[in-house]
């Protein structure tokens, strides 16, 4: 470690300027309804008996732990603002991309608390030093930053000698109907989540840790996205997403360890022999999804209802009062059909409907300016952790691409599929047991 890592320390309240942030994410559009698999309306505050979880911060300034069992950025309560990256490795050097690890390690661990990437990094290499910070956090609290890196399934050919290493369950994904996925928008030997309550925080971390790979690894495409659209802790607030509609009720929380561990964490049993790496990780699935609005702009309420399955103001299933009421997929309504539609999206990504499937969403909006046609290029990011993508988004996803009448309104053109290994302890570095 080159230089001490400033320590944590509390925050005394919310930036202005995280708070515009936060502001100007919300406002600029609510947040996104789940598009990919198992994606419902979204979660409410917690009861105020309720313990907030260990993870969350302060404060939306505060700094979140790097090191743990588990990666930050995961059950980490979801920040507002994602900078997130998918990367090849142009190096067949495995020294090289380890050496990359540690110093991607380092400086991450650095940037999570408020520190330059490296000590010194914006001027302490004098007028005639090239900066090992590039500036532009200088000066800005932590803002919650968590940053999470995965391993691409393209990662495990025969460069680095890894690929009696890959886990079965990392395969990619299979096309779906419906998919219109742009190769440039798509895979990757690595990825970076960048997280935070300041999309300047973000920005910057994803910046400093690909200009640190410069000759060992490319940029192959990234996305921004703000205003989250899934809640992973029950002291968040219902979003809404670009379609207007709250997203996510039922989305996992970590307050749930037990179904934390069920549906997100990799257990032992699932990686054995040289996959054993992972074990404590999960399975990173991206998805980018272009939301047709003006379309969706010019269809009445009650189609936008019948097509979500939960009332526009309310987030309530069809046919019932309150967010939170279940869903009642047998009631009828007034012409005797089901109140809830059959091809409704909160019908066929209910769990109760795809045999026990859940997955813990982390998803954000987007809007890339225009398509040259007139039409916004604006959208969903989704963002999902599995325990076994194969096992839980692929079905979920075939599903909603098969019947979804929600599919009328959005297009996949982006796909990735990661995993991300567990936390990093003392000493360790990102992949360590991989690489060992």
């Amino acid at each position: 470690m080159t230089g001490p890592i400033p320590q944590p320390q509390p925050a005394s309240g919310v930036s202005r300027r995280g708070l515009l942030g936060v502001s100007a994410g919300a406002a600029a559009a609510g947040v996104a309804v789940g598009f990919g698999g198992g994606y419902a309306a979204h979660a409410a505050a917690a009861p105020a008996a309720e313990a907030a979880p260990a993870t969350a911060p302060a404060s939306l300034d505060a700094p979140i732990p790097f090191r743990g069992p588990h990666q930050a950025g995961i059950v980490t309560p979801a920040q507002d603002r994602v900078h997130f990256v998918a990367l090849d490795v142009v190096t067949k050097d495995r020294a090289l991309l380890v050496d990359l690890l540690k110093r991607w390690t380092r400086a991450a661990e650095r940037m999570t608390v408020g520190a330059e990437a490296a000590p010194g990094g914006v001027v302490g290499g004098g007028p005639y030093g090239v900066p090992q910070d590039t500036g532009e956090a200088y000066g800005l609290p932590a803002s919650g930053l968590t940053v999470t890196i995965g391993f691409g399934p393209s990662l495990f050919d025969d460069r680095f000698g890894l690929s009696a290493r890959r886990p079965a369950a990392l395969q990619d994904l299979p096309a779906f109907r419906g998919d219109d996925l742009d190769p440039a928008r798509s895979g990757g030997d690595l990825c970076i989540q960048a997280c935070a309550n300041d999309p300047q925080v973000a920005v910057h971390a994803v910046r400093n840790l690909v200009r640190l790979g410069f000759g060992v690894v490319s940029v192959r495409w990234s996305q921004l996205g703000f205003g989250r659209t899934s809640s992973t802790s029950t002291t968040q607030t219902t979003a809404r997403n670009l379609f207007g509609f709250k997203d996510g009720t039922n989305n996992l929380k970590a307050e749930d360890p037990a179904a934390i561990d069920e549906h997100v964490w990799v257990a032992p049993a699932d990686v054995p022999g040289a996959a054993a790496w992972m074990s404590g990780g999960s399975y990173l699935v991206a998805r980018r999804i272009r939301m047709h609005i003006e379309v969706w702009d010019r269809t009445n309420l009650q189609d936008q209802q019948d097509t979500i399955g939960r009332t526009k103001a309310v987030g309530a299933p069809l046919g019932q009062e309150k967010e939170f009421d279940e869903p009642d997929f047998a009631l009828k309504g007034a012409d005797n059909q089901p109140a809830i539609p059959v091809d409704a999206h909160i019908r066929l990504a209910h769990s109760s409907n795809l045999g026990g499937i859940k997955i813990l969403r982390r998803g954000y909006n987007f809007t890339d300016g225009t398509d040259g046609v007139g039409h916004l290029d604006a959208g969903l990011f989704f963002i999902a952790f599995v325990r076994d993508p194969g096992k839980q988004f692929v079905p979920m996803q075939q599903a909603l691409a098969a019947k979804d009448v929600l599919n009328e309104y959005i297009e996949h053109n982006g796909s990735a599929l990661f995993a991300c290994p567990p936390g990093v302890a003392e000493g360790g570095y990102w992949g360590d047991a991989l690489f060992a």
